[in-house]
């Protein structure tokens, strides 16, 4: 990658959105954590500026650890949480939250200065605002998200808010690394292949509900409800995946039904990607597509791994958190493999230079 920035005209605009790339990333493993720990409803207010610091002394910190006890987490959950378990959750949420300030700054100082600097083409200017607000509705996301939890009888922040908050910033990620991508890679390291890039897009398709089921599992801890593989608990089909009435809220809220789901895309990708390779590896494309052609299968692979070892080990201490994390990052560097496919899989050369 860092070859292709170099050979770019606009290499400094490129390393800056490769920069925010890199950052999006951490704050979607952040975020994954967060959840992970149950950290989310730890801090109770949104201060964008006094909230940057944490608590600096004793006072500081009851005064917050008194706020989450008005909280019913700590109530019905936690209510024998100490100060000390208190600022394990708060470090995360506090973390996750000053990491999305600096990356309003990187994004914020780097813009005026290459605008200042002239280093924008004139058809640059909309897709950098259409980022920016990408970023701001992604923000005003977490934060209603965080709200909604801290309602009374709310445990948890509610799984599909937290699919909501999930995929939108992975549409952002999606988008910086697009718009990166299309200032920094040449056009002939783009190969021209209609039937692999309908099928790049179909994989793509599919990939979005399975992350979308994943942010479920996540949110539900949906692992533990089946710490089993390859069967869910003794069964390839659970009789338990219809407890749910109305019959359509278990696709969404059965532990059980989103485990199966979430399984099956993953084996039905993993058989597209095989059969993807094989495709790839008969066409003769740029050297850049036959470097990084093999890569979504290293990392789908990798993936199912991480996958089955997640499920079984989630009970034991915290394996959840841990290997969910870890199969959290290797989705979304398959994620942007495939954006990545999608990009320099041309039907034509006639395309939009940027979207």
């Amino acid at each position: 990658m860092a070859e292709i920035i170099l050979k770019s005209p606009n290499k400094n605009v490129a390393k800056w959105l490769y920069l925010g790339v890199f950052m999006l990333v951490i704050q979607i493993i952040l975020g994954g954590i967060t959840r992970l720990t149950e950290s989310g409803l730890s801090i109770t207010e949104w201060n964008p500026i006094t909230g940057a610091l944490p608590p600096l002394n004793a006072a500081q910190w009851q005064s917050e650890f008194a706020k989450y006890k008005g909280t019913d987490q700590f109530k019905y959950i936690n209510a024998d949480f100490s100060l000390s378990d208190f600022k394990s959750i708060f470090f995360w949420e506090w973390l996750h939250r000053t990491w999305a300030r600096l990356m309003g700054i990187v994004f914020l100082v780097g813009f005026f200065y290459f605008l200042l600097k002239k280093q924008f083409k004139q058809d640059m200017i909309i897709p950098f605002i259409i980022l920016f607000l990408l970023g701001a509705v992604q923000g005003a996301i977490g934060w209603i998200m965080v709200a909604s939890g801290l309602v009374p009888k709310m445990l948890f922040v509610d799984h599909i808010k937290l699919a909501t908050h999930f995929i939108t910033a992975l549409v952002l990620l999606c988008y910086t690394f697009w718009f990166a991508l299309s200032i920094s890679v040449p056009s002939n390291m783009k190969v021209i292949n209609k039937p692999l890039k309908r099928f790049t897009r179909a994989i793509v398709i599919i990939l979005f509900f399975q992350l979308i089921y994943g942010a479920f599992m996540a949110g539900l801890h949906a692992a533990t409800a089946a710490p089993t593989w390859p069967t869910i608990n003794g069964h390839w089909i659970p009789d338990t995946m219809y407890q749910i009435t109305p019959g359509w809220k278990n696709f969404i809220d059965n532990k059980i039904m989103v485990q199966f789901i979430h399984r099956g895309f993953a084996y039905t990708l993993l058989i597209l990607v095989i059969i993807w390779t094989i495709q790839a590896k008969k066409f003769v494309g740029s050297a850049l597509f036959s470097k990084a052609k093999f890569l979504p299968l290293a990392l789908i692979l990798l993936q199912v791994v991480l996958g089955i070892t997640t499920v079984v080990l989630s009970p034991y201490r915290n394996n959840l958190v841990w290997f969910g994390v870890a199969h959290q990052l290797v989705a979304i560097l398959f994620l942007m493999s495939m954006i990545f496919m999608v990009y320099i899989i041309r039907i034509s050369m006639g395309q939009h230079r940027y979207f």
